[in-house]
């Protein structure tokens, strides 16, 4: 059995196809082919309201090959969730009828509390200590998701419109940064020592570029020095020198301040990156309405 997940981001479009296994009762998935397409909605979405005719062509022509795709893998079950571009952009509802018609694929506008929920839902995928406890710090194009779990049980989480595309445009806004700040001082109080969980592309590329080995934390301290090396090339040597790609070499950089910013603010000294997102969280959520009830 083959699932499917589709996650429409202000920044990329990625179809992730896994292979659903059962085991003793036990159900996983394996994922089996991951497209990502930089297609940069926020950019319309952010400064304009509105996704502009070109970016909204892409988008169907994407859709369509996605729908190729799942086709050809025989997919049986799939969800396609658009988040914070698609949810700020005037045209978006017009572009979804759209996509149904010429690519006869269902995309849902999702709520930011919905958007926290299926990356919270990722969690179940991730090897972790239950009796510690962590903020998952998700950051995309357009928001940046924050969910605190201890002893294995979600206390929190909310969606914040503070994302590297919006940072990147100039659309961030300070009182949203200040609603961020109060929540993790509001939630984090009551714990010692928390442990932060990062998901996304861009901590998975600082990951990388950290040279720690796969299961290891990535330390606060590493994350900052990173983030002033890679401030210390111009965006052309990003690309150029240190070969991160064109649609990631921009936003790495504020990616990385969000990161630390509410790293600092919860005090916590390390951070895992497991490779899950969005996508993974839509898979298990596909799991748990078809196999778990």
């Amino acid at each position: 059995m083959r699932y499917a997940a589709i996650d429409t981001g202000s920044n990329a479009v990625r179809l992730l196809i896994a292979d659903i296994i059962q085991n003793d009762g036990k159900i996983t998935f394996k994922k089996n082919t991951l497209v990502r397409v930089p297609l940069r909605l926020g950019d319309d979405a952010f400064l304009d309201k509105n996704i502009s005719d070109r970016k909204a062509d892409d988008l169907v022509k994407t859709m369509s090959a996605f729908k190729n795709l799942m086709d050809v893998y025989k997919v049986s079950d799939y969800m396609a969730c658009a988040t914070s571009a698609m949810r700020e952009a005037k045209n978006g509802p017009e572009l979804i009828k759209r996509i149904k018609q010429e690519a006869n694929l269902d995309l849902e506008i999702i709520h930011g509390d919905k958007e926290a929920g299926i990356i919270y839902a990722s969690h179940k995928g991730v090897d972790l200590d239950e009796s510690k406890t962590y903020l998952y710090i998700d950051v995309g194009g357009g928001s940046t998701e924050l969910s605190l779990f201890a002893n294995g049980e979600l206390v929190a989480s909310q969606s914040f419109n503070i994302g590297t595309i919006r940072i990147l445009d100039n659309q961030d806004k300070e009182e949203t940064w200040r609603e961020m700040q109060e929540f993790v001082s509001k939630h984090t109080k009551a714990y010692k020592l928390i442990y932060g969980v990062g998901t996304g592309g861009n901590i998975n590329k600082l990951f990388k570029l950290s040279d720690e080995k796969d299961g290891e934390a990535l330390s606060y301290t590493k994350l900052k020095s990173l983030y002033s090396y890679l401030s210390s090339y111009s965006l052309k040597d990003r690309i150029n020198v240190l070969k991160l790609n064109q649609d990631r070499a921009d936003v790495i950089i504020p990616a990385c301040e969000i990161y630390t910013t509410v790293m600092k603010w919860a005090n916590i000294k390390f951070i895992y990156v497991p490779t899950v997102g969005m996508a993974d969280g839509i898979i298990q959520t596909l799991i748990e309405n078809n196999l778990l009830k």
